[in-house]
């Protein structure tokens, strides 16, 4: 292999977690062709958050290098649940809303990615298969080797239930795999077992087998579980320039490093005071996904409300509805953009004051003058000041 290749893969591999076979990108990076490098991702939620960009941006490495992204948006595979990591079945979804998803999903993967590099595929273009397709496909593994799978192996010792639908998810993985002729797989380090497994598939289907690239897993905003919006630990890519700002400051010193590693061409000066390193991570973060002007309007709005301790002046007019009392998760909804449920939870939690009081979960309905004229805060960052109609 050619100097250049070499020093690709020494690019390309760093900060993985797992790159298997050993030498396999090597090799296929020497065949001197573009590799078809693929990222499945389930649109089980609408909005792609920090731990997506992980991966993201270790594509978009990829497509630096003149190589072509195979974005496969599982529309099918969401229907089933991706059962890596989890301790019971994930609930169903509606197809309308998986179907939504989907659509947000792609829009906000080019934040990252470059379209021009980029394949969007549905894998319900082949999984929608004949019965006899799905029988040939079950037979290319044994439920022993499904069951040594970590999640799936302690399941079944506690007795918890495991479906036959679950036991599918990683052959219809793998299948994804064959029908775009992958080279390469990115995922989560939860996800080398699909990602080894999608190999034996492509073998049996006689696709030459890819090779599996395993990214970290970032923590959320809390520094312990990893980033996820059911979580309410995670930074999305598409929130407001202030809430960006503020969710970074927010991440614990010790993760700081990894922020660093994951998602800045940078390095962590471990020297610096952890406030400087934050304000440079935030900065960096909000520039990136809404250019430098905002990322300057962020921290002045960050500085007056958490230095300065003052509500800031540029805030959003919101009419209130005609309704007396009002419903509050559903003003939030539609002030806020936040769904009613998150609205509850941030209620139960004390994250949501009037001028300063804390309502509490008990103030689901409030009085219209309550609000007339009152500036609500939502959790730290986030404010309006309602006014009836005039």
């Amino acid at each position: 292999m050619t100097s250049g290749r070499v020093a690709d893969a020494e690019y390309l591999l760093r900060n993985v977690v797992d790159a298997l076979p050993a030498g396999e990108l090597e090799r296929k990076l020497g065949e001197g062709r573009p590799l078809r490098v693929k990222l499945g991702i389930d649109p089980t939620a609408p909005d792609i958050h920090l731990g997506h960009a992980v991966v993201l941006r270790k594509l978009r490495e990829f497509q630096d290098l003149g190589h072509t992204v195979v974005l496969i948006v599982g529309d099918y595979t969401a229907r089933v649940g991706d059962p890596s990591g989890r301790s019971t079945a994930r609930p169903v979804l509606d197809s309308a809303e998986i179907d939504r998803n989907a659509k947000t999903f792609e829009q906000q993967a080019y934040t990252v990615l470059d379209p021009e590099r980029t394949e969007v595929r549905r894998n319900g273009e082949w999984l929608d298969m004949q019965m006899e397709d799905l029988f040939r496909l079950a037979r290319e593994a044994t439920v022993a080797q499904l069951l040594a799978r970590d999640d799936f192996s302690k399941r079944y010792s506690e007795g918890s239930a495991i479906t036959i639908l679950e036991l599918l998810y990683p052959l219809l993985q793998g299948y994804d795999s064959v029908m775009v002729r992958a080279d390469v797989e990115l995922g989560g380090r939860d996800q080398l077992f699909n990602l080894l497994l999608a190999r034996d598939i492509q073998e049996r289907y006689g696709v030459p087998p890819q090779a599996a690239i395993t990214m970290p897993i970032l923590p959320g905003t809390d520094g312990v579980k990893r980033m996820s919006k059911s979580e309410g630990n995670y930074i999305g890519v598409t929130e407001p320039p202030a809430e960006i700002f503020g969710k970074a400051m927010s991440v614990p010193d010790d993760v700081m490093p990894l922020y660093y590693e994951l998602l800045l061409d940078e390095p962590f000066d471990p020297e610096a005071p952890a406030v400087d390193s934050k304000r440079a991570l935030a900065r960096s973060l909000v520039t990136r996904f809404a250019g430098p002007g905002a990322a300057k309007e962020a921290e002045a709005r960050f500085d007056q409300v958490h230095v300065k301790r003052d509500v800031p002046e540029d805030i959003d007019e919101v009419e209130l509805p005609d309704e007396d009392p009002v419903h509050v998760p559903a003003l939030l909804e539609g002030a806020f953009g936040i769904s009613r449920s998150e609205a509850r939870r941030l209620l139960s939690q004390g994250g949501v004051k009037v001028d300063g009081e804390v309502l509490s979960d008990a103030d689901l309905d409030v009085p219209l003058d309550r609000l007339d004229g009152r500036v609500v805060q939502l959790g730290r960052r986030r404010f309006a000041r309602f006014r009836r109609a005039s």
